[in-house]
């Protein structure tokens, strides 16, 4: 039993940072010129791991042209400058990002030429330098964006405490998959609307949206009887309805690390299937946990066997007030 609530504690305490999401990757974009010129732009966080310094490195061949102009935009550092890499060009050149391992986060990467093809990649802790190929493969897109799909899903904590929550308020496994099938079902839908551009919500009042029902949800999973509420009778209904709008969460990550032009669908597709693979995983990890939290609840004192879903109410209440803040005062 001890072992069971430490596990669950160690998924919420990933809940601790006032940011919901911690994917927050670097992105070098590089447009090529037929003359070998390229325009640089280097988008980094401002606040970064102590000790990590995250800087491109391009072949050498690359010369400078100018000064780097510099400027915070938002909540990151921009950088452009125009290099010259001369007629051999960047196909076959290696290029990498420094400090990644140091700052746990990713960088992607877009080559865009002159004659209309794009290469896009991330570059790891574990694989921080790629050689430019001619052309992208289509393979490379999925399993990227399968592995964006789930580092978003296990770095959000507000989708992983929604998901956790619905494990709390299902008695049963049929229902917990109801309710598990309507929302990926829900925010699959909305994904793919919104990330193709056939719709379109305030980023701010989604994540909003998104802090409510992790409120809801603890409610009804500290009603004297959670078994009446709605949401347990009709499982697929309300979890439907919210997946709708934690779908539109997962575009807006989406649309920040952006989609390959020539292979839309497929990374779509591609971070939808990341997504599901992460949600699977913290169902099937957390599952024994919660049931042996069940099994155990009348013999334990009210407001330890309470202590998770107000856990989740508590924080859903904090990201309400912060989002509501940020959204209606910039």
């Amino acid at each position: 039993m001890r072992a069971a609530l430490f596990l669950f504690f160690s998924l919420l305490s990933l809940a601790a940072p006032a940011s919901a999401h911690r994917l927050a990757p670097s992105y070098l974009s590089l447009e090529v010129s037929a003359d070998g010129k390229v325009d640089v732009l280097w988008k980094t966080a401002q606040v970064v791991a102590r000790g990590a310094k995250i800087d491109p490195v391009l072949p050498e061949i690359c010369q400078h042209l100018g000064e780097a102009e510099v400027r915070a935009e938002g909540t990151a550092w921009v950088t452009r400058i125009r290099m010259d890499c001369g007629s051999e060009g960047l196909i076959g050149q290696r290029i990498s990002v420094t400090g990644l391992e140091e700052s746990g986060t990713d960088a992607l990467v877009r080559i865009a030429f002159a004659d209309g093809r794009e290469v896009r990649t991330i570059l790891t802790k574990t694989a921080p330098t790629m050689q430019v190929p001619e052309k992208e493969s289509r393979w490379r897109v999925f399993s990227d964006y399968v592995r964006l799909g789930v580092g978003h899903l296990l770095g959000g904590p507000d989708h992983l405490l929604f998901v956790l929550g619905l494990m709390l308020l299902m008695p049963t496994s049929r229902k917990l998959l109801a309710a598990v099938t309507a929302f990926t079902l829900g925010h699959s839908l909305t994904l793919a609307l919104a990330a193709l551009g056939l719709l379109g919500v305030p980023q701010g009042l989604v994540e909003l949206t998104i802090a409510g029902t992790l409120v809801v949800l603890a409610r009804e999973t500290l009603l004297p009887h959670p078994e009446a509420s709605a949401l347990v009778r009709r499982p697929w209904i309300a979890p439907a309805a919210f997946g709708l709008v934690h779908g539109l969460g997962f575009a807006g990550a989406l649309a920040e690390l952006g989609l390959p032009g020539h292979a839309i669908p497929l990374a779509l597709f591609a971070f939808n299937v990341g997504i599901e693979i992460g949600q699977i995983g913290v169902v099937l990890a957390g599952w024994w946990a919660v049931r042996a939290l069940a099994r155990r609840q009348t013999s334990l004192p009210r407001w330890l066997a309470e202590a998770p879903a107000t856990v989740i109410g508590t924080l859903g209440v904090f990201w309400c007030l912060q989002r509501a803040t940020t959204w209606l005062l910039p």
